[in-house]
């Protein structure tokens, strides 16, 4: 492993916000999802599950679900053809850590292959509404399912924006 390669892309990974309109290949997309697989759970017990979306109607019904939590009728998910949402067994106590850890371990992950993402949220809202069920049902998953977030995956239009400036006293030594 290249301990430098790893840090570098930790440092570099910044949310994008603009996505070209071309579908997500194959090979990228899996190896994000694989790498979602890998990520941290609590005690191991892999509560997660991700989802993958490439199917224009389902993504549709996703961006109106979601902006109707926000109360608004634009994209949340800024135009990325490909959406990745992330829920987890409630009855895992760390299941929102659990489900934290793959989106985090993912957006790195796709960073690394060249694509751009963020993380989105109110998946919890539009899971645990009727409709959401409806869907989990649709796909074959338990309805106990909550929704931890999600990531706007694409190849990024435009040069990602520059850092912040890390804050003072970040990192405290006892």
């Amino acid at each position: 492993m290249n301990r430098e390669a790893v840090l570098q892309c930790i440092r570099t990974r910044r949310s994008i916000r603009t996505f070209a309109s071309r579908q997500v290949e194959k090979e990228a997309l899996e190896a994000v999802l694989e790498a979602g697989t890998w990520a941290p759970t609590g005690q191991g017990k892999q509560s997660p599950v991700i989802i993958a979306v490439q199917d224009p109607k389902t993504r549709a019904q996703l961006v109106r679900m979601n902006a109707e939590v926000m109360g608004r009728d634009s994209d949340p998910y800024y135009g990325a053809p490909t959406l990745i949402l992330v829920l987890a067994d409630p009855a895992v106590t760390t299941w929102i850590e659990d489900g934290s850890c793959v989106l985090n371990t993912m957006l790195l992950a796709a960073h690394a292959v060249g694509l751009g993402g963020v993380w989105i949220h109110r998946e919890r809202q539009m899971f645990d509404s009727d409709e959401g069920k409806a869907l989990l049902k649709a796909w074959g998953l338990d309805p106990t399912l909550r929704g931890v977030g999600a990531i706007a995956l694409g190849y990024p239009q435009t040069e990602a924006p520059q850092p912040k400036p890390r804050k003072e006293n970040y990192i405290i030594r006892i």
